[in-house]
């Protein structure tokens, strides 16, 4: 049977192997864009939920153990990986409602829920992805139940159909198969469910590679006062004295050590210097009175310090803000860039989650905006189309006002958006509306290749400069303000389009960016052409056509 505390494990050993492998399952991305990669979003996802299994008693049942972590998962979701996988283990934890150790049945019961969850997310479902294989893994899952009714053989069926379907996934998406590689988010899960089954299997938590994982840390913590026997750290130095009554600091050392630990007593010509930690300071100063004079005396009380500190921290992190909805209309725009953050502010946005390519923010980021917005009805902007699903996963944790999450794939999507809002519309028609009007807007972006890649037929060096117009990468060279101009002609017509917006990051300054608005202004004469210093990493320009 699995118990509470052994799918706890689970998640753990399944959260640290992830981790172990992320960058791998990262470098299996085939588009070259650099973004929030799979293997990251996936290791952050279920690294929240392992930091909340880190905390659960070893009676808990599997019903609490996976019902906290689907609710875990679901807040930690970065990405569009990330967010099926939070509804995989949904999934398995409506399954095991009710349940108190799960059997074989229960297990591919698990399975089946978690498909059935998994696919209802997606809109157009693409085999050759983590779909499939969850998928066939839930397959060999409920053939095997009808077998034997063995949680391992079960669970162990599914992980090697899981396998199984991976290895597939090339054949079945011709672009893994050109690249040479199988589906990262399948990958993921492979890696999730093998570090589950090394707990299933032989009750053998897989360990971090790099730094003390999150739920390790976050159990030492927890334990850290506990484990604090002498409270009283002891330091001062003794002046020899030639009359005193002792005179052999190794008897002094030999009491310290009987008291106490940590004891350090260094004998010099004139001075003994002394060090440790004890429940009982006095009879320390009084054993050392023996030798001598004590000069600067400190006694720390190492207790009350674990206290105050661990106070001051907590005090110090950002409290998720609650404001009541008093407006009637609110809005939160996910956004990175100090000069993009002003832009939307300046447009009206109540909240602006820092976030965007290779920083996809979790749903409880853009759950606590929302929630700090003080509207009834909050439109979100994710402007980024790994972000989408993330920023949907928060309308139903809203529960005192309503969400509508606008789905924006780009930041100039988000911006004609909220200019197109009129506040004395109702809500379904401002939605109507801005939908229509960022529908409208094409998108240029320049930014640089993460990877040596091959997209359609264009074949992609790591560190060269794209032009991408709508997403899809059309020039590839060595300037990005040259591309930035050949990108924007690429999709304006004089006959259609009479707006252009130029926005430059971080990495380019306000003479090359200049230089691109004046190329084009001389280009499109026609056009009203303006600059704007977004401040966006990643992205040399974002630029607009309207």
């Amino acid at each position: 049977m699995i118990t509470g505390a052994i799918f706890r494990d689970a998640i753990i050993s399944g959260a640290n192997n992830i981790t172990n492998s992320r960058q791998a399952v990262d470098a299996l991305n085939v588009f070259p864009v650099p973004d929030g990669d799979t293997g990251t979003n996936m290791s952050m996802t279920i690294s929240n939920a392992s930091q909340e299994m880190a905390t659960l008693p070893d009676d808990c049942s599997i019903e609490e153990a996976s019902a906290r972590c689907a609710s875990a998962l679901l807040r930690g979701a970065r990405g569009n990986s990330g967010v099926i996988l939070s509804l995989i283990f949904r999934g398995f934890a409506k399954a095991f409602k009710g349940v108190t150790e799960a059997d074989g049945k229960d297990i591919a019961n698990a399975f089946e829920k978690a498909v059935k969850a998994a696919y209802k997310a997606v809109m157009k479902p693409t085999e050759g992805t983590i779909l499939t294989v969850i998928r066939e893994a839930k397959d060999a899952a409920v053939e095997m139940a009808e077998i034997q009714n063995d949680p391992l053989e079960v669970s162990f069926a599914a992980l090697q159909a899981a396998r199984e379907a991976l290895a597939k996934t090339p054949e079945l998406l011709p672009v893994l198969k050109k690249a040479g590689v199988v589906d990262a988010g399948g990958r993921g899960l492979v890696l999730i469910f093998e570090g589950m089954e090394s707990v299933f299997g032989y009750g053998a938590i897989v360990q971090p590679l790099d730094a003390e994982a999150p739920a390790q840390k976050a159990a030492a913590e927890a334990d850290e006062e506990e484990e604090i026997k002498f409270a009283y750290c002891t330091e001062f130095l003794i002046e020899k004295d030639k009359n005193a009554q002792e005179s052999d600091p190794l008897k002094l050392r030999a009491y310290l050590e009987s008291i106490g630990d940590c004891v350090v007593v260094v004998d010099d010509k004139d001075i003994i210097k002394v060090h440790v930690h004890s429940n009982e300071p006095g009879n320390v100063i009084q054993s050392a009175l023996k030798y001598g004079q004590l000069i600067n005396i400190k006694i720390d009380n190492m207790k009350h310090q674990h206290k105050t500190n661990k106070a001051k921290a907590e005090s110090t992190q950002t409290k998720p803000e609650k404001a009541e909805p008093l407006n009637d209309y609110g809005f939160v725009a996910v956004c990175a860039g100090e000069g993009l953050r002003e832009l939307f502010e300046d447009l009206g946005a109540d909240r602006v989650v820092s976030g965007g390519q290779t920083m996809n923010p979790s749903t409880d980021d853009i759950l606590n905006a929302v929630m700090a917005t003080p509207a009834k009805t909050v439109f979100v902007l994710p402007n980024n189309k790994n972000i989408i699903m993330a920023a949907e996963q928060a309308i139903p944790l809203a529960a005192d006002r309503k969400v509508i999450v606008l789905q924006t794939t780009t930041v100039p999507q988000g911006i004609t958006a909220m200019l197109t809002f009129d506040e004395t519309a109702e809500a379904e028609e401002n939605q109507m509306a801005m939908n229509e009007a960022f529908d409208r807007v094409e998108t240029a972006s320049v930014t640089f290749a993460a990877r040596d890649s091959e997209v359609e037929g264009k074949k992609i060096s790591k560190g060269e400069i794209m032009g991408l117009c709508n997403g899809r990468i059309k020039f590839i060279g060595k300037s990005a303000t040259d591309i930035a101009v050949k990108a924007t002609d690429k999709l304006y017509k004089k006959n259609e389009h009479s707006l252009i917006t130029v926005i430059y990051g971080e990495d380019m300054s306000e003479e090359e960016a200049g230089a691109v608005e004046s190329a084009l202004a001389k280009k499109h004469p026609e056009a009203e052409v303006s600059l704007v210093n977004g401040g966006q990493p990643i992205y040399y320009f974002i630029i607009s056509v309207e």
